[in-house]
Order: C-alpha cells, then structure tokens, then sequence
C-alpha cells in the first residue's frame, strides 16, 4: 500500500469515526428502513424504574478492555429507553465493564460513554466486537480510574426499529438509561455518573447533559466530556455543491441522509448525491474493517459534483433539518468540557466554538479546549477527558471559558 493511499485510508476512517476495526465482516444490507422495521409497533414510553429496565443481562466472552490491576467483567445489557422521535418505548443495548477489585465507599462512579459513527445498520452495533468498534479506548481508560463503564449501541443499533443518527434526545435518553441499566446489573454502582463522547457521541454525551436534570431524575449528574462534538452541523448547507466540502464531509453525506430518512421523509438523498458517491453509499456507510480497502477504492471515485444538491430548496430543507437537531437546545445543569481539533476537516472547529457560544450565553459552564495540530476524533484528547471527569468526581470546581468569567 502506497503512503496517498494510507493518508487515504485514515481519512476514510477519521471521516466515519468507526475506529476500523479488524472485527469479522458481515454482511451489509439496505442502509434504509426495512419493511421489517417499518412494521415494528411502538410501545408506551417507560416511566419511572421502567426507564433502564433490563431485558437481557448476559456475560460477554471476549473483550479487548484491559487494566494492569487485573481482569475486567463485561456483561452485555438490553435494557429500556425512550425514543426522541415520538416518546414511544425503546430496546437498546450495551455493554457494561466493572473494574477489578472491590467497589469503593459509596459504590462505584460510573461513566457513560457515547462512542463515534459507526454506521446505521445492525451489525455496525459496538458491543457485537471485542474492541467496541474502536471505542475501547475510552473505556479502558477509565476503567483504569477505577469507574463502572455503560457503553450504549444506541437505538437501532443492533435492536428493532431504524436507527435515529444524530438524534440527539434519543441519544441522550439512550446513554441516561444505559446508566439506571448498569446500576441494575452491577448493583455495586453509585448514583453518581458522567459522560464521555466522541464524534457523534461528543453530541450523544452533550445531550445527556442538557436532559441530565429532568429525564434523569434519582441520579447525580456530575459532567459530560465532549470530545470533537457533532453538535451543529447546519453550516454544512452553506459548503453544499462540492465546491467547499472537503473530501471527509463528501464521505460523510451518505450517513448524514440516512439519519434523515430515518427521522422524517422530506430529504430524498438522490437530491443531494449522484455519480460515485451515491453508487457508493453502501459500502461507504458499512462498518466492519475489512470494508476499508472498498472504501479507499469508492473514495478516489468521488468528485466535488457528486454532491452538489439539485435546487436551492433541497439546500434549504437539509440546512432546516440539521438547525433542529442542533446543539445547545438548552440550559445544562452541571459542566461541560468540549475539546476540538484545530485541524478538523469533518466538524469544523470554529462550528464547534460557535455551539460553545451559544451554551455559554444560556448560562452554561463550559470548559472548550482548541488542540493545535489534532484533527477529528484524535485518541489524544482522552487522557485530558478522563482526568477532567476524575476531578468532577472530586468536587473540584470545574474551568469555565465563557466570556465574563473570572
């Protein structure tokens, strides 16, 4: 493989924050609803200790989260939730790791943990693959602080039903109740929680904080970490027509208009992709690592008029869409951290920091980190993340970058 084709390769993966696994490949179906999920009835919405109920607690038999004080115990949940889109009743699964050793006075601090795109079908779900597709990282390193770690698939993830991408209260609601879900299989685990995300889960992790005070009732928010946030991706209707997308964006509209399809029906994807990119779709919205050399292959394919939308409406309802699902929707209750690479070519940093804007003026208090020379999703940032979590567990009082602080 030749050095423009490993750059390539890592753009491809960067652009879909899948962690290119090296997990089995599996086959991959129609990235739209099937007519199966379609006819999925919705159930009454779970309220109180019906939110985070198990379904299913099983053990898992391999996972690739280590720690040097001993072995980790995983377990993979099914558990309740509630949908964003209509309030109906959910099934979503996780993954749940406790560390070695007995729990501390007071039970065990837990974290929940939003991971990157990967992708919108079942088989791109994280707790199918020993490595989480790609998420370990963060598990692992905070499993080493000593915290009970819930990582949630998200709806539609390996569950019934399409799912919502860059939804962000399903999101949200998912990655709260994974939290009551692990505190009813490790019954060890403290009220206490925080989160951590990346990429679409820096968004997932951002809205748990925001619906922390009222879905989240009976638990003690401390923080959230949000690490390269898809928090406002509207400014992508105004590089619309390939002439100011970069390449990682391009890859990433196939998976953007899925979200779509799987929230409303106003965006017809054939509207805003052709050529290479639109034969491609599939193979670039799959998520097992050997799809990675098809990848590289649709990628070079790709021109700037292969995303370049029909009308002007067409720009205007898809800038409409990403404006509603936009980050802040309003006042979190408890700190935020939100770290950007200033090389990011997927979510623009300076996106990210107009989002920043806005929560401070709602009276957030926000910690934004800008890191020189790191692009999206980069690994360096977790170390920052984890010890900026450990010092909310610790009751430190938490940095706050808003203008008009001291």
């Amino acid at each position: 493989m030749n050095r423009t084709k490993v750059i390539l390769s890592v753009i491809v993966c960067v652009a879909l924050a899948a962690g290119c696994s090296d997990a089995p490949a599996e086959s991959v179906r129609d990235a739209t609803t099937s007519s199966a999920d379609a006819a999925i009835t919705s159930a009454p919405a779970p309220v109180g200790n019906e939110r985070g109920a198990l379904i299913e607690d099983l053990p898992v038999a391999e996972t690739t989260a280590v720690t040097p004080h001993g072995p980790v115990t995983a377990r993979k949940l099914v558990y309740r939730s509630t949908s964003g889109l209509d309030g109906s009743g959910t099934e979503v699964s996780g993954t749940v790791f406790v560390p070695p050793g007995p729990a501390p006075e007071g039970g065990w601090p837990i974290v929940t943990v939003g991971h990157g795109t990967t992708g919108v079908t079942d088989e791109c779900a994280p707790s199918q693959y020993p490595d989480l597709l790609g998420a370990v990282g963060m598990v692992t390193a905070l499993l080493e602080r000593g915290y009970v770690v819930v990582a949630s698939d998200y709806q539609g993830l390996g569950t019934p039903g399409p799912h919502p991408y860059l939804e962000p209260k399903s999101a949200a609601y998912n990655l709260i109740d994974g939290v009551r879900a692990a505190r009813v299989a490790v019954p060890s685990t403290s009220n206490r929680w925080a989160a951590l995300g990346l990429s679409q889960g820096g968004q997932a992790s951002w809205a748990a904080a925001e619906h922390a005070a009222g879905y989240g009732d009976g638990l003690e928010f401390v923080g959230a970490a949000n690490l390269s946030p898809a928090a406002d991706l509207s400014h992508i209707a105004d590089d619309l027509g390939g002439i100011s997308l970069t390449l990682p964006q391009q890859i990433f509209l196939p998976m953007l208009l899925a979200g779509s399809e799987a929230q409303h029906s106003g965006l017809d994807p054939a509207n805003y992709i052709r050529g290479a990119l639109a034969d491609s779709r599939e193979i670039l919205m799959s998520c097992t690592g050997p799809a990675a050399e098809r990848k590289w292959d649709a990628a070079v394919q790709i021109t700037r008029a292969d995303s370049l939308p029909l009308t002007t409406a067409d720009t205007d309802r898809m800038r409409a869409w990403l404006e509603r699902i936009a980050l802040p929707q309003q006042r979190t209750e408890a700190p935020m951290l939100v770290v950007v690479g200033d090389t990011d070519d997927l979510i623009l940093a300076d996106w990210t920091r107009a989002a920043v804007t806005k929560a401070c003026a709602l009276g957030d208090v926000v910690a934004l980190e800008s890191r020189p020379g790191e692009g999206h999703a980069d690994p360096r940032a977790t170390p920052g993340a984890v010890a900026w979590i450990a010092d909310r567990f610790a009751g430190v009082p938490a940095p706050n970058t808003c203008p008009g602080t001291p």
